[in-house]
């Protein structure tokens, strides 16, 4: 049986970006591969794509169409249209060319959307198709969520109604998808996303690449508190940056530094701002987008601590990383309570911001001992739990029932 993961199109697989959803294509699909199962990437096409051994079928897309596209607008919509187009008649090329029964995982709302609506029915009988609903937009109140959901995510309610297996990474989308929108429970499958327990490794990286930031940023003798994400409102850098005032300015030590592409230009401008006005500007410091994988573990190994402040997350994969990397994380209440997986686990590497987060920061800064204990129970709990794997693992025995 053969199994194909399905790119987005938003950027190609491997990742250039840092893009969450690709990199899950890629790490399922090389757990899959060497767990010795027939498996391929459908992505699309990019002359420019990072090398790679994995196997790719490739989605013809016009040149006018760049293949890592960081924006939400109308050309983004168009290009996330054509491709959908594209990619359904791709598949049915290859499930014409196998014959055999094939599992179809996508990963986004316009891809399988379109896939169902243009597919026959003896098409459809050919597949066993699995949808994992990435989107963060569930975890608001339904009240506030209803009216976004009927105008933006209608895509996905079809998808999660009409696929074989329905994904999720919690039990907030699941209890809304069966409460709201009467989905099939049997049909609704909780599992995790990985992490890459190699890649993710303090001990994989240079201390030339380290001292090689340092030097450029003044990091010597610095405590660095690291955020990794879109530059957004949604991630709540400016949020992040007014927790830590206190201590900055009780401590000379202590940098902000924060990384991942600009979604909100006048959002990323008033970061720099807030760091003016309050006269920290030097100690906090924009980083720039980061590649996954090395040059993302590279930062993880270069700061303390790292520090999850969003309004609202699907999985948070940045958590995981960051415990595989043996940094500890500081969490939000409103994520430790969506994701309910981490809050069994805090105190494994994993510390809840309250309002006592001055003293709890201090403490992992200065407590040599308690600090290697948090290293140690973070890293342990992700290598044995969250790695890929594992998750692997959890979406072929769905998939294969």
């Amino acid at each position: 049986m053969k199994i194909i993961e399905i790119g987005t199109g938003y950027t190609s697989v491997p990742a250039k970006i840092g893009a969450a959803t690709e990199i899950v294509v890629q790490e399922l699909t090389t757990s899959i591969l060497n767990m010795g199962y027939d498996a391929i990437i459908a992505d699309i096409k990019d002359k420019n794509r990072t090398e790679t051994n994995l196997p790719i079928e490739e989605v013809y897309m016009p040149q006018f169409f760049s293949s890592t596209d960081t924006s939400l607008g109308i050309i983004h919509k168009l290009k996330r249209i054509l491709y959908s187009i594209s990619l359904t008649y791709k598949l049915h090329q290859i499930i014409k060319r196998e014959k055999d029964t094939i599992i179809l995982h996508f990963h986004n709302q316009y891809n399988l959307y379109f896939f169902l609506k243009l597919s026959s029915k003896s098409i459809r009988r050919q597949v066993i198709i699995g949808y994992t609903v990435h989107s963060y937009v569930w975890f608001g109140k339904w009240e506030d969520i209803k009216y976004t959901i009927k105008k933006r995510y209608f895509q996905e309610l079809y998808c999660c109604k009409h696929a074989d297996k329905v994904f999720v990474l919690n039990d907030i989308i699941s209890n809304m998808l069966v409460m709201q929108y009467n989905i099939n429970p049997q049909n609704i499958i909780k599992v995790i996303n990985g992490v890459n327990v190699n890649t993710y490794n303090e001990n994989n990286v240079g201390f030339e690449d380290i001292n090689r930031i340092k030097n450029k940023y003044n990091l010597y003798n610095k405590k660095i508190v690291l955020q990794v994400g879109s530059i957004c409102d949604r991630k709540n850098q400016i949020g992040t940056l007014k927790l830590l005032m206190p201590i900055m300015k009780k401590r000379e030590d202590v940098f902000f530094i924060y990384a991942g592409g600009i979604i909100d230009p006048i959002y990323a401008d008033n970061i720099q701002k807030l760091a003016e006005e309050e006269d920290i500007k030097n100690r906090v410091i924009y980083i720039g987008e980061t590649s996954p994988g090395y040059q993302l573990n590279l930062l993880y190994s270069l700061s303390n601590v790292t520090i999850v402040n969003s309004k609202s997350e699907a999985f948070a994969l940045v958590i995981a990383e960051s415990l595989s990397a043996g940094r500890p994380v500081f969490i939000n209440d409103t994520i430790m309570q969506s994701l309910s997986f981490l809050g069994e686990k805090e105190g494994q590497g994993i510390i809840r911001i309250t309002n006592n987060f001055e003293e709890d920061l201090n403490k992992l800064l200065t407590d040599k001992k308690y600090y290697i204990k948090m290293q140690e129970l973070g890293r342990n709990f992700i290598v044995n739990e969250y790695s890929w794997n594992v998750a692997a693992n959890q979406y072929l025995q769905a998939l294969m029932k």
